[in-house]
């Protein structure tokens, strides 16, 4: 394994590469895939209706791939906010070993996911909130830029600044850098900034066993780096989605809005996460809103997992390499 991290001693993996938790996104399927490639898999917890259809996910993932996977569980604001507490007692009691946490509150989680000693990874969009979670006793922070989908936060801190701040400011706390990597190039850059390796979100939909209708993987390959809107900043829960008709339409509905109340403002019809959930069955990209960060304009195909990794392992090797022969030690330019 070329590789030595802190990520890859850690978790067991060949490759630095994690598959981000993503809603509809991460099932068995995807998950046991990425573990088979060298990376790690996640299953999405909050995919699943109920705590006990993710323990037969769980299962299902087992039969799958004898890698190491985890497990996601994201806290979110919700009127009826699903039971954390069931969902986390099912992680435990399958014996899953890795879990990434994202959101708000997270404590109580984290402390039962650490008393069994669970290997936490806990994605946060500012620097403020990561030493919050130093505090809890994760073992990794995930260090979600700007770019990235889905919640983004409020700060509009990209991945560049993000990281160095990272470096600088976790007392040596162990990092990997999430929101805008598809390639090898990226790689070989976040490790460059300090990171132990990254997180990939969108890239990983746009691959041969996500299961996601073919259209909207089409639609990704198609789109650039522009193709996004930001929705819900009035309500400081900003999300990246894809730029499609209902998106637009929503950010639209925001921007004449003069109430300040989200129920009133009427863009509540827009955001539906059910029907973001049947875009990827029936694969009308304009029929929901869906998640996806800029990292689209670096996505040209749809290879499968081990491909695709395969090839970010490659190129980020070679980047490594090249920039090591960009000096010598003895003054003398190498040719």
């Amino acid at each position: 394994m070329p590789f030595n991290t802190a990520l890859t001693r850690k978790l067991g993996i060949a490759v630095p590469i994690v598959q981000g938790g993503m809603q509809w996104v991460g099932y068995a399927e995807l998950a046991s895939a990425v573990s088979n490639a060298g990376g790690l898999g996640l299953i999405t917890a909050l995919t699943q209706p109920t705590p006990e259809d993710l323990r037969k996910e769980i299962r299902k993932c087992r039969t799958m791939t004898q890698k190491p996977f985890g497990v996601n569980i994201t806290l979110l604001p919700a009127l009826a906010p699903p039971d954390y507490g069931a969902y986390t007692r099912v992680i435990i009691e399958e014996g899953i070993r890795i879990v990434e946490t994202a959101g708000n509150s997270p404590g109580p989680v984290i402390r039962e996911l650490k008393k069994a000693g669970i290997t936490i990874l806990h994605k946060c969009t500012t620097i403020r909130h990561a030493q919050s979670a130093v505090k809890l006793g994760v073992d990794f922070l995930s260090i979600d830029g700007f770019e990235c989908a889905g919640h983004v936060g409020e700060s509009d801190i990209t991945n560049f600044i993000l990281l160095s701040r990272a470096r600088q400011s976790l007392g040596g706390v162990p990092f990997i850098a999430s929101g805008g990597f598809a390639d090898g190039q990226g790689l070989a850059a976040a490790l460059a900034l300090g990171a132990e390796g990254i997180n990939m979100g969108t890239r990983f939909m746009c691959t041969v066993e996500a299961p996601i209708h073919q259209n909207i993987k089409d639609e990704i390959v198609k789109a650039q780096e522009t193709d996004t809107a930001l929705v819900l900043r009035k309500w400081r829960n900003t999300s990246r989605l894809y730029g499609n008709k209902v998106a637009k339409a929503a950010l639209k509905v925001e921007q004449e809005d003069t109430t300040g109340d989200f129920g009133k403002s009427g863009i509540g019809q827009y955001m539906s996460g059910q029907r973001g959930r049947q875009v990827f069955v029936n694969g009308d990209v304009d029929y929901g809103v869906w998640t996806a960060g800029q990292v689209i304009g670096l996505i040209h195909d749809v290879p499968t997992c081990d491909v695709l990794i395969k090839r970010i392992e490659k190129e980020a090797i070679e980047t490594l390499q090249k920039n090591q022969s960009l000096w010598s030690a003895d003054g003398q330019a190498k040719l």
